[in-house]
């Protein structure tokens, strides 16, 4: 069988960098050597795409250095036009072909790669690549627009107040009696970002000021959240085969117990007061509602290569949180993790994603 050239994308202009980079580590060390030839390509802080080493070490997840792409003086050259998928890159020896590319796997998260802009330039090439697609992946990435969608769609979510600068410059009372109907404690967090950053628990009104500081440091919009009394579960979500039924994995749960929140550093620079379990303990019953909710949020934002659903269980209700189009994907991560527990390797993991992508072509 003739190999598939894949392009790896990873790193990123997000604050979240790093974690893409982690992410690239595991990936590049568990891709199925027999059946795919990767291409590995990091973006910089500043956006420039270079050719990156095939060196899962160079991108171990340590949460003394955090993992990083540097600009190594390379430069990644796209297509020109929709006729060609061929690669090029140029150093200082010049320029030479790295072969045409059967699809692109973008493992980046947050803003300028998981929020539709990446795969709305892929898709100016027509260009093949992994997981969602352009709209679901800005409807993802946005956690006002993200929780409108699933209330449309009769999905259960936790109630919110977003809010602007200038909103709040504007009438500042207005939006204080407003945030404040939602009851101590709340969350406050940016709409567009992932992995916990600038991500605020609140329990008295006077805090409100530095949690919006905090989270208006990474976008201008900016979610309060009530907070929900119950357990935070997670289950992964793939595409279907063949126009079949979303598949979703078994459940995970996010055990708190020396921390406020599931917060940055407890996902990525092993503080404690965490726990990841996985199955989750749960009767078969309430493991199937949460598989159909699941299932219908992921439609419900697009039905596109994979995601995260993240959820609060108070016992009775279930509570979608977020749907995370490109989760962390490390093999430590929580989506890996539920895939593994239902039965699929980290290796047949990342196949299924590419194969997707391919059929779909």
């Amino acid at each position: 069988m003739d190999k598939r050239a894949v392009a790896v994308l990873f790193g990123g202009r997000s604050s979240e960098h790093s974690i893409s980079s982690a992410t690239a580590g595991g990936v590049l060390r568990a891709i199925d050597r027999d059946r795919f030839e990767v291409i590995p390509i990091g973006i910089t802080r500043e956006g420039a795409f270079v050719l990156e080493d095939d060196d899962p070490d160079k991108f171990t997840l340590d949460p003394h250095h955090l993992p990083e792409v540097v600009d190594n003086g390379t430069r990644v050259i796209w297509p020109d036009s929709t006729r060609s998928r061929e690669l090029r890159v140029t150093d200082a020896t010049g320029t030479r072909s790295l072969g045409e590319v059967d699809v692109v796997l973008p493992i980046l998260h947050g803003r300028f790669g998981e929020d539709g802009t990446i795969q709305g330039f892929l898709e100016l090439l027509d260009m093949p690549y992994a997981g969602a697609g352009l709209l679901m992946s800005a409807i993802g990435m946005d956690k006002h627009t993200t929780k409108n969608v699933l209330r449309a769609a009769g999905v259960p979510v936790v109630p919110w107040v977003s809010v602007t600068r200038t909103g709040l410059a504007r009438d500042r009372r207005l939006w204080e009696q407003r945030i404040r109907a939602l009851g101590l404690p709340v969350f406050v967090k940016p709409a567009r970002a992932g992995s916990s950053v600038g991500v605020s628990k609140v329990d008295a009104w006077d805090g409100l000021d530095a949690a919006f500081e905090v989270a208006f440091a990474e976008d201008d919009t900016v979610l309060v959240e009530q907070a929900v009394a119950g357990r935070e579960l997670e289950c992964g979500v793939l595409e279907g085969r063949d126009g079949g039924e979303p598949r979703v994995s078994v459940a995970g749960e996010v055990v708190i117990s020396g921390r406020d929140f599931y917060d940055f550093a407890a996902k990525y620079l092993d503080a404690p007061g965490i726990d990841l379990v996985c199955p989750a303990d749960l009767q078969a019953g309430e493991l199937r509602e949460m598989q159909r909710i699941a299932a219908r949020a992921f439609e419900a934002v697009g039905g596109q290569g994979l995601a995260r659903v993240d959820f609060f269980f108070t016992g009775t209700e279930f509570y979608v949180n977020e749907v995370n189009t490109m989760p962390g994907f490390t093999p430590i991560s929580m989506f890996p993790t539920c895939w593994i527990a239902s039965g699929m390797t980290y290796t047949e993991l990342i196949t299924d994603v590419i194969d997707t992508a391919l059929t779909r072509g």
